[in-house]
Parts: structure tokens; C-alpha cells; sequence
């Protein structure tokens, strides 16, 4: 008898040129750029979990929704994030997610997160760059730049 089982294929698929794509070189570059990407009929309504994912350039291949969630959090599992960055083949990302009421400081689950998905990183050699928390009117709290990563 034989076994059947499914055959996986992983595919992944960029049609901007490497020349072309956009370059971060600082909290402010991502933050821009992930609010401008950013749907503002939502961003004070719930709470979203997106990354940007790098090159070795630090050039951006791509943004990634994670989840989205309820107003005051969103799930975020750890082996989504790392099969999203390794099917893409990124070196580095970028972390990010809205708080919808305004507030700038990064919570306890907020910091733990963090920490647990950088530790996991550095199995793969992926390096978190940085967190980034944002809020609706466009201001941002950068973990990188406070220290906290």
C-alpha cells in the first residue's frame, strides 16, 4: 500500500529590484514608512502587529501583517514570525505594532515579546533591529533608541 502525503512547495517572490528598494537607516525611516503603510481607518480602532523585513543592506524586501487584534492587544506567534522571515530569506527585521489609545510606553507583554522573539533570532542569526510602537497620530516609541533591545 503506498503512503500518500502532501508535497510542500516555498516559494518566495519579489518583483522590485534590489537597486530599488527602500533603505533604513534609522528608527524615524521605519517608523515613516510603516505608517505610511498603515491603515489609518484602523490604526486607533485595534491593534495590528506588522514587521518589516530586511536585507543584509538593510534594505526593505517587504512588510508583513502578523496579526491583528483586539483594542488592547493582538497575538503574535513567534513561529509565524520566523517562518515569514526565513521563507523570505531576510537577514534582519523590524518589529512594530499600534496602540490605539495613544500611549507610547511599551507594557510588560510588550517587552517580554520582544525579548523571547530576539532570543529566537539569534538561533537563526536573524537580528531584530528594532520594536517600534506607534500610535495614531504618527508619533513613535523605538525600543532600539530607548536601550530597551
Amino acid at each position: 500500500m503506498e503512503t500518500k502525503v502532501n508535497e510542500i512547495a516555498i516559494r518566495y517572490s519579489g518583483s522590485i529590484k534590489t537597486k530599488l528598494l527602500p533603505k533604513i537607516s534609522s528608527s524615524r525611516d521605519a517608523s515613516a514608512m510603516l505608517f505610511e503603510h498603515w491603515d489609518k481607518n484602523n490604526i486607533e480602532l485595534y491593534e495590528s502587529f506588522k514587521m518589516l523585513l530586511l536585507n543584509n543592506s538593510n534594505k526593505v524586501k517587504g512588510i508583513y501583517t502578523l496579526s491583528t487584534g483586539g483594542i488592547t492587544g493582538t497575538l503574535v506567534d513567534i513561529r509565524i514570525v520566523f517562518a515569514v522571515v526565513l521563507k523570505s530569506v531576510s537577514t534582519s527585521i523590524i518589529l512594530a505594532h499600534n496602540h490605539p489609545s495613544g500611549t507610547l510606553q511599551p507594557s510588560q507583554p510588550d517587552k517580554l515579546l520582544t525579548e523571547k522573539i530576539k532570543k529566537a533570532g539569534e538561533l537563526f542569526d536573524i537580528k531584530v533591529l528594532d520594536h517600534l510602537i506607534l500610535t495614531p497620530d504618527g508619533d513613535y516609541f523605538s525600543f532600539a533608541d530607548e536601550g530597551l533591545i
